[in-house]
């Protein structure tokens, strides 16, 4: 059977992982468990291919339990009933490892605790995606949550090197000469994912071996051949793409247009259009708001024009937007207000509207006392007059405070005038 060479390599001892320094070493979490022999439920999170596989299985074999696999893709309580059923022929228990567990709905997740918690099976789950958002509370709070990062370059290049060591056993008649240069390629092009790397060697290896030489070259441009990809993978449904979505807001809002043009590339490199778009004219009124309010219509004109061009001219009124948020004045004013506002109405009792500002369009409201009150603004001196707007109970609430900038304050140094506080 030819097994594949990332199989093949998989390591069996926590020593031999690539990466994760965070979580396995002298005195790190993983490593002290493992010492201990005693393995509790656990959430792995992280990528694929940085080793959230490969180190359940080794808490099996260091626990000295039986080792079951299921993908929540495919898997259904079934599955899982018919391995807790076998607790009878394993003496030191079953440890369970569920790959992608957010594919399991609340009321299958719910399921696992009644195995989890009589302890027939010690769950060790997975899953790409952040799992305080998909996966239920009651299997959060009992399991302890791991992060699994991407795994730097210079590590993956430690496991591409052992690779073709071990890839030239498969070929013992023959030379095989694999360059610096490709294997720097192959490190930086994985994307933090090892076993994609690992399978890029066994593919450049292969590609070259045609040749009836006695000599086998994987060269740097045999590697960028095989790879046919560049460093950066970005999967719009992954949580990886929260993340860079976040980045992107946090670095316009920070006035660093270098660091969102290059999130804005990672966004469109995936073919996410649409989030750029979106989150530009959220930036727009977020983040430069008023202190910059004709940011919103250029911002506006140039997602139009974005999504009538399509990527890849998109990119360029976009990278406009970006540049032109990113180097704006900023005032978070508008969002305050309004978050304060919403949290207000939907928290306090605010009262009723002001009898004097209530709908007086019909017969008998003025009878009601409705809109008699009112007193319209148009009718007096720069088109004000004091009454009051807000409700009884938070009457004297303020929810816009200007920012300092020339725009807000214009506005304080007008209403100042018009209520009086102020001179021309």
């Amino acid at each position: 059977m030819n097994i594949p060479l990332a199989e093949r390599l998989r390591p069996t001892r926590l020593d031999d992982v690539v990466g994760q320094t965070h979580l396995i070493g002298e005195g790190k979490i993983l490593t002290n468990i493992l010492k201990t022999g005693r393995i509790p439920n656990m959430i792995f999170y992280g990528p694929s291919g940085t080793g959230k596989t490969t180190v359940a299985n080794i808490c099996a074999n260091a626990a000295n339990r039986a080792f079951f696999k299921l993908n929540a893709t495919t898997a259904s309580l079934k599955d899982v009933r018919e391995i807790a059923d076998k607790i009878s022929e394993h003496e030191n228990g079953i440890l369970l490892y569920l790959d992608e567990i957010q594919n399991f709905n609340k009321k299958q997740q719910q399921s696992l605790l009644e195995y989890i918690e009589n302890g027939k099976i010690t769950l060790i789950a997975s899953t790409t995606e952040n799992p305080h958002f998909y996966v239920y509370n009651a299997v959060l709070s009992r399991s302890t949550v791991l992060e699994f990062k991407s795994i730097l370059p210079k590590d993956i290049k430690r496991a591409v090197l052992r690779a073709v060591e071990a890839v030239k056993n498969d070929y013992p008649d023959r030379e095989i000469e694999f360059s610096d240069e490709a294997a720097d390629h192959i490190a930086n092009a994985s994307g933090g994912d090892v076993r994609k790397a690992l399978n890029a060697v066994e593919v450049c290896v292969l590609s070259q071996s045609y040749s009836m030489t006695d000599k086998i070259c994987v060269t740097l441009d045999v590697a960028v051949d095989c790879t046919q990809t560049s460093s950066f993978a970005h999967d719009k449904n992954g949580d990886d793409h929260y993340d860079v979505i976040s980045a992107f807001q946090k670095s316009i809002r920070g006035s660093d247009a270098d660091a969102g043009i290059y999130y804005l590339a990672r966004l469109l490199s995936g073919g996410d259009l649409i989030t750029a778009c979106r989150r530009l004219l959220v930036i727009a009124s977020e983040d430069v708001g008023l202190a910059y309010p004709n940011a919103a219509v250029i911002t506006k004109a140039c997602v139009d024009s974005a999504l009538q061009l399509g990527l890849p001219e998109a990119r360029i009124p976009l990278a406009e937007a970006v540049i032109l948020l990113a180097n704006s004045p900023k005032s978070n004013s508008a969002i305050c207000a309004i978050d304060e506002a919403m949290s207000d109405v939907q928290t306090t009792d605010t009262g009723s509207v002001p009898l004097h500002l209530k709908d007086s369009h019909y017969k008998g409201a003025a009878s009601l006392g409705r809109g008699v009150e009112y007193k319209y603004p148009h009718n007096y001196e720069n088109a004000y007059v004091p009454q009051q707007y807000l409700p009884d109970k938070i009457k004297n609430k303020k929810y816009y405070i200007p920012h300092n900038n020339k725009t807000e304050n214009s506005f304080k140094s007008y209403i100042e005038k018009i209520k009086g506080g102020g001179k021309e």
